[in-house]
């Protein structure tokens, strides 16, 4: 697959845009993802952004939560960084794909290992009838890895975003913001597809 030069440009300024927020604020990986589950309902939370790079944008969670249900449905999504205390954002389109067994092993194995217990105690977005069975099955997991690396659970994986379709936004004064559109056609991937043009506030 050939790689647009403004598709690596895109990349770079959102890798550029976000170290810069990383040195002023916490939890400047952190974007609200959209997406849409097969009734069509559309739903939004917050995740972790692990990595930025030309193959895309990667972060991680239970493929059975609700997220992952939806991703498993229609792996079209879309994300928006905020990062107030640079008057910015960004908003991201794109689609995913699951990361390979080995991407994910590694950034489990770095995770601290209260969350390594997490993810296998905790059945993500399923009924929980009182908080305590939580904690009990915690326990249980503490036990059953007591002197040994917590291995990563099946259900627990990483997925990429590719985009389609990225938008950076400046704040300016007298609302005359700042609005820098990439974006290519999902079917032209393969070539060289990108344009960049301005929009108005």
């Amino acid at each position: 697959m050939l790689t647009d030069s403004l598709y690596l440009e895109a990349i770079a300024l959102l890798q550029s845009w976000q170290q810069e927020a990383a040195r002023h604020e916490e939890l400047a990986e952190a974007a609200a993802l959209a997406t849409v589950g097969d009734a069509g309902d559309p739903e939004v939370r917050m995740v972790l952004i692990k990595a930025i790079d030309p193959a895309g944008l990667a972060f991680f969670t239970n493929r059975n939560s609700r997220k992952g249900q939806d991703l498993a449905h229609q792996p079209r999504c879309a994300l928006v960084f905020h990062w107030k205390s640079l008057h910015r954002q960004v908003r991201v389109a794109g689609t995913t794909c699951r990361l390979d067994e080995e991407e994910s092993d590694r950034y489990f194995a770095s995770r601290p290992r209260l969350s390594q217990l997490a993810a296998w105690a905790s059945e993500q977005s399923q009924p929980l009838a009182a908080r305590h069975l939580l904690e009990q099955r915690l326990e249980a997991y503490e036990q059953h890895f007591a002197g040994q690396a917590v291995s990563r659970p099946a259900h627990w994986v990483g997925y990429r975003i590719a985009p389609h379709r990225l938008e950076f936004w400046q704040e300016e004064p007298g609302r005359l913001h700042r609005r820098q559109l990439y974006h290519c056609q999902l079917s032209h991937r393969d070539r060289a597809c990108w344009e960049s043009i301005l929009l108005q506030p």
